[in-house]
Formats: C-alpha cells, sequence, structure tokens
C-alpha cells in the first residue's frame, strides 16, 4: 500500500474536516490554531506534500520561491485568494485551488445583516437597551433608514453577489451591479447592469462590495467615489478591507454624507481598525462572513476534494 500524502493543515478546520483530512491523509493538523510566519511557512513546506491554509497564511513571491519543491499543491479554504502570490506559485508548478459556490449564501447573509444592522442603528440601539439607558421613546427616537424598497448597488456580480441580489429582492429592493462582464439575462433576474461604476454609485442608496482584492480596486471606494453616492448612503463591505479607504470612509461618516456603514473585513486583520469604534453608527463584525457550520463542513470537503483529485492524477475542480 502507499504511503499517505503529507497534508500540512495551517489552521484548525471543522471538526468534519479534520476527520475526513486525518483518515485519508498523514494530517499535520494546527490544533492551537496559531498564526505562521514566512519563515514558518518555508520551513514546514520540506516536510510535506500538500498544504490545506486559509487566507491567513500569505503566500508572496519572496515564500513562493522559497517553498521547497516537495509541495506540489496549496489547496485553500478560502474563496479568495489574494494572500497568494498566483504568478509566483505558478512559475514553482505549485497548484492552487479555492473553494468557490459554498460560502456564497452565507456570506450573502451577512452582507444583510450588516445593511440591515447599519441602517436600523443596531448597535446604538442594543447598547442603549444593554446600558439600562433606554428611559424615552417618541415619534422621533432611533429614526433609521428603510431598506425595503430601496436602491442597491452591488460592485461583484459572481456567486456572492447574486446571492445578495437574490436575497434583496424579497425586501423587494431595486437592484444595480457593476461587474467586469454583463450576466445573462437569466441570471439577472431583472437586476440592471451598469458598465461604469461611477454611474452604479449615483443610484446607491446602498451599495454592498463583493468583488476580488486586486491592485486595481485596492482603495476603489475612495473620498471621490464616497462624494457620487447619493446623501445619506449605506456602505457594506463583506468581500476584502482592502476595498475601501478606510480614512475616506471615516471622513464621509463624520460629515453625514454616509449614513452608516456595514463592515466584515478591514485594511488590517486580525484588529480592524480602532478609529471606527468611535461611530456608533458603523455596524462591524471580525470577519465571519462564511462562518457557519454547514459552510465550514463545505468549504474543507471542497478544499479536500480538489487534493483527492490532484493526487489521483485529475485536474483539480478548483484549480486557478
Amino acid at each position: 500500500m502507499a504511503a499517505k500524502k503529507v497534508l500540512w493543515i495551517t489552521r484548525k478546520l471543522s471538526d468534519k474536516s479534520l476527520e475526513r483530512a486525518a483518515k485519508d491523509y498523514d494530517a499535520i493538523i494546527n490544533y492551537e490554531d496559531g498564526l505562521h510566519s514566512a519563515d514558518e511557512i518555508v520551513e514546514m513546506s520540506a516536510k510535506v506534500d500538500a498544504i490545506l491554509p486559509c487566507h491567513s497564511e500569505l503566500f508572496t513571491a519572496d515564500v513562493a520561491a522559497r517553498l521547497d519543491p516537495r509541495v506540489k499543491i496549496i489547496a485553500n479554504h478560502s474563496v479568495g485568494v489574494d494572500h497568494c502570490n498566483l504568478d509566483a506559485l505558478k512559475a514553482r508548478g505549485i497548484v492552487v485551488t479555492n473553494t468557490p459556490d459554498v460560502l456564497s449564501d452565507a456570506t450573502a447573509e451577512t452582507a444583510f445583516l450588516l445593511m440591515l444592522g447599519a441602517a436600523r442603528r443596531a448597535v446604538e440601539g442594543d447598547r442603549i437597551v444593554r446600558s439600562g439607558a433606554w428611559n424615552f421613546w417618541s415619534p422621533s427616537f432611533m429614526v433609521g433608514k428603510q431598506v425595503t424598497g430601496q436602491r442597491l448597488g452591488i460592485i461583484g456580480m459572481g456567486r456572492v453577489g447574486q446571492a445578495m441580489a437574490r436575497k434583496a429582492r424579497g425586501f423587494d429592493m431595486e437592484v444595480h451591479y457593476f461587474n467586469r462582464r454583463r450576466l445573462p439575462k437569466e441570471r439577472e433576474q431583472g437586476a440592471q447592469f451598469h458598465d461604469d461604476i461611477d454611474s452604479l454609485l449615483a443610484v446607491a442608496d446602498f451599495l454592498s462590495l463583493h468583488c476580488p482584492a486586486t491592485p486595481e480596486t485596492t482603495g476603489m471606494i475612495n473620498a471621490e467615489r464616497i462624494a457620487r453616492l447619493p446623501d445619506g448612503a449605506v456602505i457594506v463591505n463583506t468581500a476584502r478591507g482592502a476595498l475601501v479607504d478606510e480614512p475616506a470612509l471615516i471622513k464621509a461618516l463624520t460629515s453625514g454624507k454616509i449614513f452608516a456603514a456595514g463592515l466584515d473585513c478591514f485594511i488590517t486583520e486580525p484588529g480592524g481598525n480602532p478609529a471606527f469604534s468611535a461611530f456608533e453608527n458603523v455596524f462591524m463584525l471580525p470577519h465571519i462572513g462564511s462562518a457557519t457550520v454547514q459552510t465550514r463542513d463545505a468549504m474543507g470537503a471542497r478544499a479536500l476534494d480538489n487534493l483527492d483529485a490532484f493526487f489521483a492524477g485529475k485536474n483539480p475542480t478548483d484549480a486557478l
């Protein structure tokens, strides 16, 4: 019987994922769930045939150049691969995969949670009740921004963006979107396509970001683009923190140009941006968009499916 391939799992995945990995591979599992430095990643690469990382491990060009030739595949436990220098890894002959499809609904749910929480002043309301300060009511008390029937602008109409659009239709929202390519009409489901971001921004009472972080999209929501939004718009980000110019957003929240924001990701992670804590109209979560039991199990299964296919001599479904 051939020896099992050695697999390094860099973070603590779901129990179901780890059980399967331990059965099918000689798995080195990070039960302590700590982060790994670049040097640690390089050191481990000499001991394993494959790495199953999360977006918390950075495979920069420097790391890719120093990886041991023993490593043949990096099967990411994520959809986004901005933590991987794909060109540098491919130049080393390393296959890279991700886990699309399985986390779309969970992430869209979080986007909708953030949108509703930001619009309806959830942070402020929760604080008032918890602190015992709720001793007053009037028709003008805690008035927020209605979501139903409003215009939703989506940047990035991939799997998560489309899931967000489906959920928005349940709130009778008018959906507009910008994407690199227009969707087929049957997938638009009535959403209005914009071939220009600025055109989209002009009609976005709510703006939800669902595009990857690339050199072209980094800082795309900056002061100039925020100025193009309707006064009192709400910005939601469940994609990547790099998409938003955080000082520009803070300035717009301070001026009142932006009514509220819902953020699940930040430029600095973990930790976020402490400056946002001064704003009760910013509803924040610690990058947990896909954090449901079902989704974590499905992500682990998808990553392991890609590994199984690769070591069986097949092309992994999600090879990039």
